[in-house]
């Protein structure tokens, strides 16, 4: 029960719920807090000056005023009511919950109105506003104010026995002096018990075998529910909710339905809807009790892996004299380069361990906050099924039910994954340095002729294809001894330590999954019965240079430097070509056009990523805007694979993003949001996003303009192409461009 508390604590103040009002949103806040955060709009923007323009009050609550623009009159994207001029600037403050919030509104430097018994009243040229500061959606309230809203019963019933579970525990009803504590209730008998008294009155046999003995906390909620409670309208307070709205999704009266207010809308009865309902959040918990029981397991796994890795590396340490004293004497030819390698090793050794907990660590820490989350969710909507009142439950069910859905896909794609091996790869490859060094020995001892002669590379044959490598060789053509098999190894692409990538009779080998944009080092040596071959002359693999013919859309895909020679072959293929990743994409994305045209199926904000990841080079792709409705805030940019894909992209720290409406753009990352910029984006035009690892920037473009300054600096690792949008849009993706003028026109003059 401990963890469903922050369920039941408002986001405003902090402190559990006291008079809570359901906003449309499905949130919900104090009466109290609701009064301190109303914030006065003038009589210029009030919902009948929008409607004699020709927009509904719902166009104006949650088209133009769910909208960060809205309150960005500073760079953070938050502040004062920023739509109108003469709205005075008043900073936002934050809640106990950490959730930003609106103090109320300064009175108007005009005189004030005043009311005959003296009340000071605020002026009549004003209206109210309401923002949820759960999800930002805000309304204007009409001539009812606050008293508009319906009240969250079933909220305040749940925090009620909540209280009252919390409070001293139940005493034995039996005990004749000093009675122990409870510590069951029949459900029969009406009675607490201690286990004495119950073994002596309430045997577990005869006539009372049949008898449901429940834990005395829930006894005293079972004894404390009260009977069915019947609501009254909102508008129409002498009548009672007898029917539900399934288009509004909302229970009405009879004078409702008679108002014609509810006029070709499906109306089911209230008692139908409310069970169904029950049953419906019943079978989505029914899943998500699932999702957490996996979570617990998954925990204690975790948890092992932290021991398991611990252990290892205790036995690491313990023998450390021994794997030092081995390394010593294997660097006795070579003692000062040797040394430096062993240091090396060691700090990588150092570091894998420290990583690899990290990881772990993280991990169990992100697993426990949302297997607590999950639980004290759980445990709300149980307490919120045994709430008797169809109407207030049927206020809330489907937010619920949405709530419930959602989070057991939370726990889906790879959450219930470790994201580390317990393995430690520490093995000393020191094969191929003795090798070396019994070749020197004896070179003198050896029969020349028995050692294949070092492979000739075919620079003609050699070449690139996206991130793949492939390399063709020989043996030269007076070479008198046969070669029984080849090595081909191949660098990191960074001039770091050589690899084995194959090992066979081919004479042909392509290699895959190598970065953008990279140079890499091969050679290849032969090796028979006698021994193995020197290697063959270093080849030099460049990848991704831009050719820029007029008219002709070509890329050198490889340039093999060989010896003192240099050989450029031009291929076709040597950028990026992508499509969005249906995989890693939250459960709403829209996929069409072979995963190049995506859209959403819900009002919020959904994060889709391309299916290349890129760390290297310069990279540059675009999207159209296909469908823009209703003014969103869609978003492009860049993201890390673990990105929260259920809110804007920026919003978390593991995206760099620009967010752009119909007016104008800011870039946002770690919900931090800088350099608003005029220009914004209608149904045709064209997002640019530039990633260049070379300067370690992300640029953006509209209509191949650049948007304001660079975006970001310090981009480094592996980055994915990422966008966010909701239904109001639909974009299309292309990729394998040219570097845009603008960029390229820049450099030039940098350099």
């Amino acid at each position: 029960m401990e963890e469903m508390e922050e369920e039941l604590k408002c986001p405003v103040c902090g402190s559990f719920y006291r008079e809570p009002i359901l906003l449309p949103c499905s949130h919900s806040l104090c009466l109290a807090c609701a009064r301190n955060i109303l914030v006065h709009t003038p009589d210029s923007e009030s919902p009948q000056s929008r409607r004699a323009s020709g927009l509904s009050s719902s166009d104006y609550d949650y088209l133009d005023l769910d909208k960060m623009s809205l309150y960005s009159e500073a760079d953070s994207g938050y502040g004062s009511y920023g739509g109108f001029a003469s709205a005075p600037t008043t900073p936002c403050q934050k809640s106990p919950n950490g959730v930003r919030v609106f103090p109320p509104a300064m009175p108007a430097p005009h005189q004030p109105h005043h009311h005959s018994s003296g009340a000071l009243l605020p002026p009549p040229s004003r209206h109210q506003c309401l923002t949820c500061p759960q999800c930002h959606r805000s309304l204007l309230l009409d001539e009812r104010g606050l008293r508009g809203f319906t009240k969250n019963r079933v909220l305040e019933g749940v925090i009620e026995r909540y209280q009252q579970s919390k409070a001293a525990a139940l005493r034995c009803q039996l005990c004749e002096k000093s009675p122990k504590e409870a510590t069951v209730m029949c459900e029969q008998c009406d009675v607490f018990y201690c286990e004495p008294c119950r073994l002596r009155c309430h045997p577990p046999r005869g006539p009372l075998a049949k008898h449901r003995l429940l834990p005395p906390a829930q006894g005293r909620v079972s004894r404390r529910l009260s009977p069915r409670k019947i609501s009254t309208c909102t508008d129409h307070e002498l009548e009672n909710h007898s029917m539900y709205c399934v288009q509004c999704k909302t229970p009405v009266c009879y004078q409702c339905l008679e108002e014609g207010r509810h006029h070709s809308h499906e109306v089911k009865a209230l008692g139908a809807m409310w069970k169904l309902h029950k049953s419906q959040l019943s079978q989505a918990l029914n899943g998500l009790s699932d999702r957490a029981k996996e979570a617990k397991e998954f925990l204690v796994q975790l948890r092992n892996m932290v021991q398991h890795i611990q252990v290892q590396m205790f036995q690491l340490t313990e023998n450390s004299v021994e794997f030092e004293a081995c390394l010593v004497a294997q660097c006795d030819a070579l003692i000062d380069a040797l040394n430096r390698r062993k240091v090396q090793l060691l700090a990588r050794v150092n570091k894998e361990h420290e990583h690899k907990l990290k990881v772990v660590r993280d991990q169990i820490s992100h697993c426990t906050v949302k297997l607590r989350q999950t639980t004290g969710l759980m445990e709300y909507c149980l307490e919120v099924i045994k709430e008797n009142d169809p109407s207030g439950f049927l206020q809330i069910s489907d937010a619920l039910i949405r709530r419930v859905h959602l989070t057991e896909d939370q726990w889906g794609k790879g959450t219930l994954t470790p994201r580390m091996t317990t393995d430690f790869d520490l093995n000393l490859d020191n094969g191929p340095l003795l090798q070396s060094i019994h070749q020197l020995d004896f070179v003198q001892m050896k029969v020349p002729s028995l050692v294949p002669a070092p492979p000739m590379l075919q620079l003609e044959e050699c070449c690139t294809h996206n991130n793949s490598a492939t390399l063709s060789w020989k043996q030269p053509p007076m070479s008198m001894v046969q070669a029984e098999g080849y090595i081909l190894e191949l660098d990191d692409g960074n001039g770091g330590q050589f690899r084995e990538v194959f090992v066979g009779k081919e004479t042909m080998c392509t290699v895959d999954g190598l970065h953008f944009n990279s140079t890499y080092n091969a050679r290849v040596k032969a090796f028979n019965k006698a021994g193995v071959s020197q290697y063959s002359k270093t080849l030099v693999l460049q990848t991704s240079e831009v050719d820029n013919q007029p008219g002709v859309r070509f890329f050198y895909s490889a340039r093999c430097s060989y010896g003192n020679s240099t050989v450029d072959i031009k291929k076709l293929v040597a950028v990026a070509w992508f499509a969005f990743d249906p995989g890693s994409a939250h459960s709403d994305i829209i996929f069409s056009n072979d995963n190049l045209t995506v859209t959403c199926n819900s009002y919020d904000d959904r994060v889709v990523l391309g299916k290349t990841g890129f760390s290297k080079g310069v990279h540059y792709w675009e999207l159209t805007i296909d469908r823009y409705d209703n003014h969103p805030d869609p978003a492009f940019g860049v993201a890390r694979i673990e990105v929260m894909k259920d809110v804007m992209l920026g919003k978390d720290d593991k995206a760099w993003a620009m967010y752009v409406d119909n007016n104008r753009s800011w870039f946002m990352h770690n919900n931090s949001h800088t350099n608003r910029s005029e220009g914004g984006i209608t149904k045709g035009a064209t997002v640019g996003v530039l990633l260049d690892f070379t300067r370690r920037t992300l640029t953006f473009s509209i209509n191949e303009e650049q948007q304001g300054p660079v975006a970001f600096e310090s981009m480094e690792g592996m980055l994915f192409p990422a966008v966010s949008l909701n239904r109001n849009v639909q974009v299309t993706l292309h990729t394998g461009l040219p570097i845009p003028g603008f960029y390229t026109s820049r450099a030039s003059i940098q350099s």
